[in-house]
């Protein structure tokens, strides 16, 4: 896939499930850093995610799509996709969404959707990714944004941020240092695809740069 920089404010709109944090970081710095573009809606699968009491009083549009009303995956994945449609964006984020979605639903935003997974794939991918990562006496740590296939935190890698593993460290101690990386790292990366800015061949990514931003 190659970069074709944006010259039409682009749309984004971004899924969570909880606290909604990173969500929190991308729309501030949407905000602040004038991107091209807007966060157009905040959807999630809980409705008494957090995040949403955020994201309505910042006047963004929110939905809420509770899985459990669903037959199966596949029924919810389309009501998913509809309502995300909607909004017709340029980038979907999945910002702490704890729902693992279908390749059919993944294949229709190929190019558009965003993760960030807290380590440094391809190590420890799926939960409790902290907890294993101190398990197996791993020094450095960190967080991961990529592009999503259907493979579970499988996909291009856009950015990383490493931290160290202290002998100290517990799940709390060491979660809150990677959550900081990746408040910082999300957003810029969030902005590169929006803008246009990211060459993909194969699993390699390039970000070019726009007036010294870079990931």
């Amino acid at each position: 896939m190659d970069a074709t920089h944006k010259t039409q404010p682009g749309r984004i709109v971004i899924l969570i499930s909880g606290r909604g944090t990173n969500m929190e970081a991308i729309v501030r710095a949407c905000a602040t850093e004038g991107w091209p573009g807007q966060v157009a809606a905040v959807i999630s699968n809980r409705g008494g995610a957090p995040g949403l009491a955020f994201a309505r009083a910042q006047g963004i549009h929110t939905d809420v799509l509770d899985h459990r009303e669903f037959r199966n995956r596949e029924t919810f994945d389309a009501a998913l996709a509809a309502c995300i449609d909607a909004h017709a964006p340029d980038v979907v984020v999945l910002a702490g969404f704890m729902r693992v979605l279908g390749a059919a639903f993944v294949r229709h935003y190929a190019g558009r959707l965003l993760n960030i997974h807290p380590s440094l794939l391809p190590a420890f991918p799926g939960l409790a990714t902290h907890r294993r990562a101190i398990d197996a006496g791993v020094k450095w740590h960190g967080a991961t944004v990529h592009l999503v296939t259907p493979d579970l935190d499988h996909g291009p890698i856009v950015a990383q941020a490493v931290v160290p593993v202290a002998d100290d460290d517990d799940e709390s101690s060491l979660a809150a240092r990677v959550l900081e990386q990746e408040h910082r790292i999300f957003p810029v990366a969030v902005r590169a695809l929006l803008e246009g800015r990211l060459q993909v061949d194969g699993l390699r990514v390039r970000t070019l740069a726009v007036q010294g931003a870079a990931v």
